[in-house]
């Protein structure tokens, strides 16, 4: 997982109608934590966060956090949480989590298809994607943004489990290794669309017994 350079600024504002003016102003409160430090709180600009998000394939995302003023120099972070509004879905609040190149770290990445299924393309059958995270530890680096899964070689009854996934050197996997993430089953039938009556099967009636 490369890492994306982003400016910070000290805040000192804390109060809600304080927070509420930073925000309006287009910057986004936050605070950084981690590696036995104590936590300091930031702001950042809206539309340099919003972008990186934006280019990102999800928020699992790693920063060169570059602290005006401060002593410590830059800080590699992983976005720990994103705060949107409910309703307007602007980013209210950031949290980041400070770590070291060297040390290992856990991330829940997303699972993402590449290619089309011969089972889909020849033989008619349904790419189901059953799991769409999995959770990865690695140090910052060897993680990836996505884990990409090629399914063009898929046939009609195969599955791919958790512990069949491509994984990049370094990166362990947690999960029952037999869960599946990918399958491709065969098309539906017309027999599997068609009614109780089309199918012959009795129609069961319920029916409520009299009151004594």
């Amino acid at each position: 997982m490369k890492s994306i350079p982003l400016k910070a600024y000290p805040r000192t504002i804390t109060r809600t109608a304080g927070v509420k003016k930073l925000r309006a102003s287009g910057r986004i409160p936050a605070v950084i934590y981690g590696r036995g430090k104590e936590s300091k709180i930031l702001e950042v600009i809206e539309k340099e966060m919003q972008s990186i998000i934006h280019r990102a394939h999800s928020e699992n995302i790693l920063l060169d956090l570059a602290i005006e003023n401060d002593p410590d120099g830059k800080h590699l972070a992983l976005v720990q949480e994103v705060q949107h509004h409910i309703i307007r879905q602007n980013i209210l609040h950031l949290d980041f989590h400070e770590v070291s190149a060297d040390e290992k770290v856990v991330l829940t990445v997303p699972v993402e298809t590449v290619g089309e299924s011969k089972g889909v393309k020849i033989d008619g059958g349904v790419l189901e994607h059953v799991l769409f995270k999995v959770k990865l530890r690695a140090v910052p680096d060897d993680l990836p943004d996505v884990l990409e899964v090629d399914v063009s070689d898929m046939a009609v009854g195969e599955t791919i489990h958790i512990g069949e996934l491509p994984l990049p050197e370094g990166v362990e996997i947690f999960g029952d290794k037999n869960v599946p993430v990918i399958a491709v089953s065969g098309a539906p039938t017309e027999e599997d669309d068609a009614s109780p009556e089309e199918k012959g099967e009795p129609e069961i009636i319920s029916e409520k017994k009299e009151e004594s």
